[in-house]
């Protein structure tokens, strides 16, 4: 069935069990403010950055359109594969990373962006396509995607029959009305929850809702609980199967007279938003473990101890430095030396050797270092975090 008038997208937040879901979104409130409070702001950007990188490569791959994060690396060097097809998933992995840096410019300067407004998600799909050549722009139909355009066809995903493209702004305008604006954090973050779900429905883009919903999803969760610093879209990749049968679930018609009171399912609504709690919980305690301080100062060392086995450049003396700069923040290049305990020659040699590999990094030649997070080391620092940064597959690159 097409849906086309507004009324009948109801319902667009749950309207029963609350208790349970607002004391899920609670939980989530908690251990996101005491993770935000945990890392020097120099390791916060960072592992932020890290990050951004990271959610690319997740997203797209839900998409079923990932490459290799050693693909993603070398396309931010601007070090492009000959082979079309991959040079064509590094631009799109780019393009995400750059537009979700955009977008949390937007809410950091206090702008009139909102991700639940009609302008604003119109916004978040601009951003990202306007980074994309028309050869990478162009749908499963062989239609050309315009960056920012809204559908102006009539579309049919799996069982799902979004709204026909004439009336998708009414929808739209629905949206904007009843997930703008702010509430307490319980009850905002399962309005991200329904919101996420509620634009997939619409789909009011020819293609690139997931991208945009996700991209979204990270901006509305960005302000006041994540800070860049726990990836929601990690856990929405490594749950794949049920994220999908979840948004599925949620589009269906209601289920009978104790399904709610609007035309679509609120069981499936509130199934989807304990689903995405449970994710943001899971994300939020694998995040805490992983930047435990005691833990990463025996995982640094762990790492220091590997590399000097194979690099005489890398010795045990880093150990100590490298782990101020994770706790503490950067240092001058004269601080980090002494540090170390070693003569000068061979702790500036040493240096000169962890800024070349990315253990540690510095905006000029002479300036302060910083931690540095060289996907290589991430299987020491965080474990699990982004295993497939540690494979090589070389097929997938000439």
């Amino acid at each position: 069935m097409r849906y086309t008038q507004p009324h009948q997208f109801e319902p667009l937040l749950p309207q029963r069990r609350l208790e349970k879901l607002f004391a899920s979104a609670q939980s989530v409130t908690e251990a996101s403010l005491g993770l935000r409070g945990a890392l020097h702001a120099s390791t916060a950007s960072t592992l932020a950055r890290l990050l951004r990188t990271m959610n690319s490569y997740y997203s797209n791959k839900i998409e079923g359109h990932s490459t290799h994060p050693l693909n993603i690396d070398r396309g931010l060097r601007q070090d492009f594969s000959t082979k079309p097809k991959v040079a064509q998933l590094q631009r799109l992995a780019l393009a995400h990373i750059e537009a979700e840096e955009e977008i949390e410019s937007w809410v950091n300067n206090g702008s009139d962006f909102s991700p639940f407004s009609t302008e604003g998600v119109r916004r978040i799909h601009e951003a990202l396509y306007r980074r994309l050549p028309a050869e990478d722009r162009i749908a499963d139909d062989g239609r050309i995607v315009e960056p920012g355009a809204w559908r102006n066809v009539d579309v049919e995903i799996g069982r799902h029959v979004p709204p026909p493209h004439g009336s998708m702004l009414a929808f739209m305008a629905r949206y904007q009305k009843i997930y703008d604006g702010h509430a307490s954090w319980d009850k905002q973050l399962v309005k991200i929850a329904s919101a996420h779900q509620r634009l997939t429905w619409i789909h009011p883009f020819l293609d690139g809702n997931g991208r945009v919903a996700r991209l979204a999803t990270h901006a509305a969760l960005y302000r006041d609980f994540t800070g860049g610093l726990w990836p929601v879209c990690r856990g929405l990749a490594r749950t794949q199967q049920d994220y999908y049968a979840r948004l599925e679930s949620a589009d269906e018609p209601r289920r009978g007279d104790l399904d709610g009171r609007g035309n679509l399912t609120e069981e499936g609504l509130w199934q989807f938003c304990h689903y995405f709690l449970t994710v943001c919980r899971d994300q939020v305690d694998f995040m805490r473990h992983m930047l435990d301080i005691d833990g990463i100062r025996s995982r640094i060392r762990a790492l220091v101890v590997f590399r000097s086995e194979t690099d005489k450049q890398v010795r045990r003396e880093a150990e100590l430095p490298l782990h101020y700069l994770f706790t503490s923040g950067p240092l001058t290049r004269a601080e980090f030396k002494q540090m170390t305990g070693l003569g000068d020659k061979v702790a500036q040699m040493m240096l000169s050797r962890l800024l070349k590999t990315g253990l540690v990094e510095s905006d000029t030649p002479l300036g302060p270092v910083r931690f540095g997070m060289p996907l290589d080391a991430l299987q020491f620092y965080f474990p699990d975090l982004y295993p497939e940064a540690a494979t090589r597959v070389d097929e997938e690159w000439i």
